[in-house]
């Protein structure tokens, strides 16, 4: 064999090979996906699937802009506000595995701001929904750009209930923990999760500050009107801001841009025990204790047979929605209906991403359930 053939001989074999290892099409996952569409349930919708090592599925459907009679791509981008707070979970993990916090620590040891009834606080209540902090609305925080003014506004709020005694679904607490990882690694929230979960996991699109291109890429959200067609609503959801203006602070709770391959990265590496391309994140134990259930016998989650990890949302007794993952699947939803759930028994990652402003209950969704049932098939 002469040198010059060996390489063309070699890169035909690898040719081959990639396209015999080619993903499968889901057609059920497909089919499903376009009636909602074509029923104008959603503009558009990118779905995928995968395992530890690779997608399985990736596709699109419909349309990303109506007006514009933009195709909806694979790479476009979504606004996924709170699937937003794995990441910030997995942040503060990161912390307590170098020694620099404990998620059983009162909050007050970091933001001595937190003071009275509030002092006794634990991160960990602020991950599970359970700290009793009260919410501040958008339109209290117009002109706070950082997480640090934002702590006075949480601080001067009254408690809504006694720390660890109830599940109420909390903003507040989330961002009060990712103002801990500033303060304990010395960064920026923005610039912690870039240096060390979006460049080394090669989240390229993933972002609480898009660019123009990023910008170009958004999915706008629509609602549904009496008619049954689709309106636009806008890109973001701070009212008059577009996801151009950058003196806003980082929404640790439900902030971030990304594409589906993107938190695909993520989700693998979280279902692979916190390791990626040879790179450990986190320990195996550690993914464990986050996303396995932390709020006891609480009355937790949007859906039934739910529970919750620190920043996660776990499904304890499958049924309903959540009947075609594994007891012990976790994940999270984000408010214009994107899904990500990781099903650690069936090895699978299931990721919806759409953007319809009125939803309602994002994880009670018809097309989630829809798309998992489908995607779930052997």
């Amino acid at each position: 064999m002469t040198k010059t053939l060996r390489p063309l001989i070699l890169f035909a074999a690898a040719l081959i090979g990639s396209l015999h290892a080619a993903p499968p099409v889901m057609e059920a996952v497909d089919g499903r996906m376009k009636g909602f569409v074509e029923g104008r349930e959603v503009s558009g919708v990118v779905t995928l699937v995968a395992d530890e090592e690779k997608i399985l599925h990736l596709s699109a459907a419909g349309l990303a802009d109506i007006e514009k009679n933009q195709p909806m791509a694979t790479d476009a981008v979504f606004w996924i506000a709170s699937m937003t707070k794995p990441i910030t979970a997995t942040a503060v993990m990161m912390m307590q595995e170098e020694g620099k916090l404990s998620v059983d620590d009162p909050i007050s040891k970091y933001l001595p701001e937190f003071t009275g009834d509030k002092a006794g606080i634990t991160i960990k209540q602020c991950l599970t929904h359970s700290s009793g902090l009260a919410d501040v609305s958008l339109e209290e925080t117009t002109g706070v750009a950082t997480l640090a003014e934002l702590m006075p506004l949480i601080v001067a709020k009254p408690l809504v209930f006694p720390p660890g005694s109830k599940w109420q679904y909390c903003q507040t607490g989330i961002n009060t923990v990712a103002r801990i990882v500033e303060v304990v690694s010395g960064k920026p929230f923005p610039d912690f999760l870039q240096q060390r979960l979006f460049d080394p996991l090669g989240m390229k699109d993933t972002t609480f500050y898009p660019d123009d291109a990023e910008i170009a890429r958004i999915a706008p959200s629509y609602n549904r009107t009496s008619d049954g067609s689709l309106e636009k609503t806008g890109l973001y959801f701070l009212p008059g801001i577009s996801p151009a203006v950058k003196n806003r602070y980082p929404l640790a709770n439900g902030g971030l841009f990304s594409t589906a391959g993107d938190y695909a990265k993520f989700a693998q590496m979280i279902l692979r025990g916190g390791e990626s391309g040879g790179k450990r994140y986190l320990k195996e134990e550690t993914v464990k204790q986050m996303t396995s259930v932390q709020s006891g016998d609480l009355v937790a989650g949007f859906t039934p047979g739910s529970a919750w990890g620190l920043g996660w949302s776990i499904v304890r007794e499958p049924q309903g929605v959540s009947a075609a993952l594994s007891p012990g699947s976790f994940g999270h939803g984000g408010r214009n209906g994107t899904q990500a759930w990781i099903d650690p028994t069936k090895k699978r990652i299931y990721l919806l991403m759409i953007q319809r402003g009125d939803i309602g209950n994002s994880d009670g969704s018809p097309i989630r359930k829809a798309f998992q049932d489908a995607a779930a098939q052997p």
